[in-house]
């Protein structure tokens, strides 16, 4: 049985950021930000942040900054006011505006997040550097490719620390799911298949017609991508994490089939990355049925590992006891002759095996990696120096969604565009 962690010293001991471990794995080398080193420089530091765009998402963020003891929220800024009432619940001594400019023109400011319409992050992202703040901005990147180059790049250009919110790259479940993979306990990774499923309309609360657009942006293409953007660039950011590499070619589907309702982004979409060896990474969503709810299967040649269930699985499981062998024997016995069935089925048929925990007990709900995501960006900030392969990640993630949608859009197979790669080297 794995051991529990207990303590985020225990986690990060794990992970080889105490003094006197091991050093941290080429698997997930932006944990440097939490080092036991770099926390001890910044004891007695304060982080003055603004968070631009403090709805939903925004709020769920100020929860962790108010509670960092090493955080001053100093401004909150929203052009939507009940936004701003009830973020100032959280930060009361915030100062509140509604142009982000004026944040960036206050120089007490030393970092901001963007968790703003996914369509206004590049504008207020380059802005932020070029005014010599840090930056935190909520994934996606942006609604089309060329505008998270430049605002990679922006980052690149300014030497300002760039977080983009991919919680998973922080979250324990995953991090150790990956190390067990690293060791190969599941032998060489042939297939990712991920999914996320749900059974809403996607529509938040709209108090008069004329702030529909405002609030339910995510469902207009002038704002949005939609299910690829939202929900994909989570889920195949873990094809770059686990090959180490980009696809070569990418192809999808999608369509509204079920929220008939005036959106204009697909309800059900369905889309395959293929890498330079032949191994793919599938998403699917459907938001009109949640049984299967999301998860990522990453499948090797002696196992499966479900980093959200957070459990693994072997192809060959320890021998049953006698008992129940003999029952299988004989139902083998009775039904193995039918026409309908038999042994010659008995592969294609799910297995029933109900797996081992990753770290050893069942994965707790709302702990997602969020608190270590916000914490590094804080410990990254502070000290001025961007850890390797976040901001990478990050923008991948967002450039394999928008790519996922241009497969959607133009019905075709295409190919990964040469002026979107960056420089990507774990090692």
């Amino acid at each position: 049985m794995k051991k529990n962690v207990l303590s985020r010293r225990e986690f990060l001991k794990e992970c080889g950021l105490l003094a006197g471990a091991t050093a941290v794995a080429t698997s997930f080398p932006w944990m440097t930000a939490l080092s036991e080193e770099n926390q001890k420089a910044t004891d007695g530091e304060k982080l003055r942040v603004a968070v631009i765009g403090p709805g939903s998402r925004g709020r769920y963020h100020l929860n962790f900054l108010v509670r960092n003891p090493k955080v001053e929220v100093t401004w909150l800024c929203d052009v939507y006011q009940p936004s701003l009432d009830k973020a100032l619940a959280i930060a009361p001594g915030a100062k509140t505006c509604k142009d982000y400019r004026e944040v960036l023109d206050d120089p007490e400011v030393d970092a901001i997040y963007v968790v703003t319409p996914l369509d206004t992050h590049k504008q207020i992202t380059v802005d932020a550097f070029e005014a010599g703040k840090h930056v935190f901005c909520e994934k996606s990147l942006s609604h089309n490719c060329a505008d998270a180059l430049e605002m990679y790049n922006a980052h690149l250009r300014t030497g300002k620390v760039f977080f983009v919110g991919q919680q998973r790259l922080y979250d324990p479940y995953y991090l150790e799911a990956i190390r067990m993979i690293e060791e190969g306990m599941f032998g060489p990774i042939e297939g990712i298949k991920t999914f996320w499923y749900r059974n809403a309309d996607w529509r938040r609360e709209v108090p008069s017609p004329e702030l529909e657009r405002l609030i339910n942006w995510r469902l207009y293409r002038e704002h949005s991508c939609g299910l690829m953007t939202e929900l994909a660039c989570h889920q195949v950011q873990l094809g770059t994490w686990i090959y180490k590499d980009i696809p070569e070619t990418i192809m999808g589907s999608g369509a509204i089939t079920f929220w008939k309702d005036g959106r204009e982004v697909e309800d059900n979409v369905n889309v395959i990355y293929t890498y330079k060896d032949g191994r793919r990474v599938s998403f699917e969503s459907i938001i009109s049925n949640k049984f299967y709810g999301l998860e990522e299967q990453i499948m090797g040649h002696l196992g499966t590992v479900e980093p959200e269930k957070g459990k693994y699985y072997f192809e060959q499981t320890p021998p049953m006891p006698g008992f129940l062998r003999m029952i299988n024997d004989l139902e083998k016995d009775i039904y193995g002759d039918l026409s309908f069935a038999g042994p010659s089925w008995d592969p294609e048929i799910a297995r029933q095996n109900h797996g081992e925990f990753i770290l050893g007990r069942k994965r707790p709900p709302r702990n997602d990696g969020s608190g270590y995501l916000n914490d590094a960006f804080v410990e990254a900030s502070l000290t001025g120096k961007q850890p390797p392969m976040v901001a990478e990640e990050g923008y991948y993630a967002t450039i394999m969604s928008l790519l996922g949608q241009q497969a959607i859009d133009e019905k075709r197979i295409i190919a990964f565009p040469e002026e979107f790669k960056i420089d990507y080297n774990y090692r």
